[in-house]
């Protein structure tokens, strides 16, 4: 029966999952209409392929048995992300930025090629588990924390204007469908950064519930504060997390733009 529950949870994970991964194709179908990355960030992207990546590896037989499912949702997150660093690539809005790109895309596979290599050629059993889990856990425990932004603009401005329901409620689907999964297999690797993804999507709920009656700018803002608000603006354009999606260790890598889980 547990294994049954703990099947269900992943496949719930796996589905809510994927839909915060291509929740950002609203703003690359934008890029590519504009021809033009304008003012959106491709940090997110890179971040969330590297915790896609470093998730599904964890998640293969030979570093984590039994947990073929955040491989087979992280391994779809890393092919969408890739697609989306390679069209923010192509679309760059000047070679600095292109530059800029490529450098980060260049840490990303350094992190994980030496992940890879240390976990393959050094270490063995539970060591080569630990060591992965660990790399994995770091950045989506990362990635879980980029909302914390938006969620102080709702607070300062009293409004959810930057803060889509559906994608807060998925963020929190998201997080707790993954943190049960870690619990029914007794995996901290998993319910370690999903239970601060399950907390802090219930806090975005809590947040959208006391300020859902105002969806703009509740008061005049200062020098400071307005230029806050226009680059929130800007980021909610993508309509997208990220926060990731938030999203998880399994589906922890939930993308997004500058939005909700991956807001730059």
């Amino acid at each position: 029966m547990e294994h049954i529950a703990r099947f269900f949870f992943g496949v719930s994970g796996n589905v809510i999952a994927l839909f915060l991964f291509l929740s950002p194709v609203v703003t690359f179908w934008r890029i590519i209409r504009k021809r033009s990355t304008e003012d959106f960030s491709g940090v997110p992207y890179n971040m969330t392929l590297l915790n896609c990546l470093l998730s599904a590896w964890y998640g293969l037989p030979f570093v984590s048995p039994n947990n073929i499912l955040v491989t087979t949702i992280n391994g779809t997150g890393s092919v969408i992300e890739v697609i989306y660093v390679v069209i923010f690539l192509i679309f760059a809005a000047d070679r600095r930025i292109r530059l800029r790109m490529l450098g980060l895309l260049g840490v990303v596979t350094s992190i994980f090629t030496t992940v890879v290599l240390v976990s393959l050629l050094a270490l063995h059993g539970n060591g080569r588990k630990v060591f992965c889990g660990l790399a994995a856990t770091i950045f989506s425990i990362c990635m879980y924390a980029s909302p914390l932004s938006i969620m102080r603009l709702v607070i300062k401005t009293k409004s959810v204007e930057f803060m889509p329901f559906l994608l807060s409620l998925a963020v929190f689907l998201c997080g707790t469908s993954w943190f049960i999964y870690g619990l029914l297999g007794r995996d901290p690797f998993i319910i370690i950064p999903n239970g601060c993804g399950s907390v802090l999507g219930l806090m975005q709920l809590i947040l959208y519930a006391i300020y859902r009656k105002n969806k703009g700018p509740a008061a005049p803002a200062g020098k400071g504060e307005a230029a806050e608000l226009e680059d929130a603006k800007k980021a909610a354009a993508a309509v997208e997390l990220a926060d990731a999606t938030a999203t998880k260790l399994g589906a922890d890598t939930a993308a997004v733009d500058g939005k909700v889980v991956s807001q730059v």
